[in-house]
């Protein structure tokens, strides 16, 4: 059987891979595993905006509850939320139902230890295994009377979190006219809420989320309707969040994207001249555009990299003692702050030094010089043709005859989505025009590698 957990959760369709039978099997689980020698583990449960949401998160805590744990459910909120909020009201657990930036239809559910942190691999795996016993003997240890869980609302959390977020830096953005875009996600409200109340001039937009509008076209995986905003109406920068806000992306004046690379190296200029860059190191992972590695040997600091994942960056940086990391799809980590990645923490970070530097958007964008990078997903049938096409000789063969032709100033990575059934085809090269001609091969020899697994 594979592994229940993936590389951020529990996830999948909602109502076909995830059902509410799993959901509840996980509460239960759960509640045994977090509260080991307590009768009456505390669990903070969070939602994005998906249709699902309500469904999986009430039937979580039915489980929960059924195994002995007190929940208290916060509604919709971020991510990162959840994470601080857990750790501040020391509370056993954390979860947050969420697919992230994938489509409405998909769910997932995520915990975090009372910390605040995501769970390391083994508490995963012990909680996979509770459930499976569980559920093969569907009435074991169930408590009664008074010590049964109980379920109850918690709803003014929000603005607690968003007064920590304000907290976080003391800039004024009086003067400066911001497009958010809140992916019709978690942040929709609380994005353009705490933009406004530093100062800034809020132009919201995907701000009306209907449970199946999250991510549509919008939010950090789709910046076309943020360019053309802040080309209309003037605005200084655009600011994207994707569906449970722990990412941020932004555009310049000019309609420019900033990735999270380019974000965390401003970030990093500013920690080091204030002397709170730990170690002088930043840490990325293996999608990291050369730029970024080169850019900051030439500052006098380090990199550290990780496997895609946002919790691998958190792993390097708590054990190796770090303060910032992150991901270039804008997953990104102030340690310091917040134990995961903070889409309103970072665009707050990145509006600071924007603020303060006297200059446009597009000026500290060009100050960060990029690798012309493409990244093109191939879709397959299945996880084991996934698998068999990832270790084919032929196309081990494939990349190492690209690298040798991209030579030092470029780079091949390819490899398979953790959460969907693609192969993800990256590229970096000197020039868009070599990059675009590596990845065209590549990804030819990706789908010719499928055809012939369907024959």
């Amino acid at each position: 059987m594979a592994r229940l957990f993936g590389t951020d959760g529990v996830r999948g369709i909602a109502n076909d891979s995830l059902t509410p039978e799993l959901a509840y099997h996980l509460g239960r689980a759960a509640a045994y595993i977090f509260g080991q020698n307590k009768e009456h583990p505390t669990f903070l449960i969070g939602r994005d905006t998906r249709r699902s949401g309500t469904m999986l998160a009430d039937i979580l805590a039915a489980g929960i509850a059924s195994a002995g744990g007190d929940c208290y459910m916060v509604g919709v909120i971020p991510t990162p939320a959840i994470a601080y909020l857990t750790r501040t009201h020391h509370m056993d657990a954390g979860v947050m139902i969420s697919a992230s930036h994938n489509p409405f239809e998909y769910n997932g559910i995520k915990f975090f230890d009372g910390f605040g942190y995501k769970l390391p691999d083994e508490t995963e795996d012990k909680i996979e295994e509770c459930m499976l016993k569980d559920e093969r003997a569907a009435l074991q240890s169930r408590p009664t009377g008074a010590a049964i869980g109980t379920i109850s609302t918690w709803t003014d959390l929000q603005q607690e979190y968003a007064d920590f977020i304000c907290k976080s830096t003391d800039v004024d953005l009086s003067g400066l006219k911001v497009v958010h875009d809140g992916a019709n996600g978690s942040a929709s409200v609380l994005g353009p809420e705490i933009l406004k109340r530093l100062g800034a001039e809020v132009i919201a937009i995907h701000h009306e989320p209907n449970g199946i509008n999250i991510n549509d076209n919008c939010g950090s995986t789709h910046l076309e309707s943020l360019k053309e905003t802040v080309l209309k109406y003037g605005a200084d920068v655009g600011i994207a969040n994707d569906g449970d806000a722990d990412r941020c992306l932004a555009v310049d004046e000019k309609g420019q994207e900033m990735d999270g690379d380019q974000i965390m190296l401003l970030c990093a200029m500013k920690l080091k001249a204030e002397g709170r860059l730990k170690q002088n190191t930043v840490v990325g992972t293996v999608m990291s555009n050369i730029g970024f590695h080169k850019a900051l040997k030439e500052m006098g600091c380090q990199t550290e990299i990780t496997a895609v994942g946002d919790r691998y960056v958190l792993e390097k940086m708590r054990k190796d003692g770090y303060s910032l990391g992150g991901e270039q799809s804008g997953h990104i980590i102030f340690l310091d702050y917040m134990p995961t990645g903070d889409g309103q923490l970072a665009a707050l970070q990145f509006l600071d030094i924007l603020s303060h530097s006297g200059k446009k958007a597009s000026e500290l964008s060009a100050s960060v010089r990029q690798y012309p990078q493409l990244l093109q997903n191939v879709r397959v049938t299945s996880n084991e043709q996934k698998t068999a096409i990832m270790q084919s000789d032929s196309l081990r063969e494939a990349i190492q005859k690209a690298e040798a032709e991209l030579g030092e100033n470029g780079r091949v990575l390819i490899r398979p989505s953790g959460t969907e059934p693609l192969i993800r085809v990256m590229v970096e090269a000197g020039t868009e025009q070599q990059a675009q001609a590596v990845t065209q091969a590549l990804v030819q020899h990706v789908e010719n590698l499928q055809k012939s697994s369907e024959k």
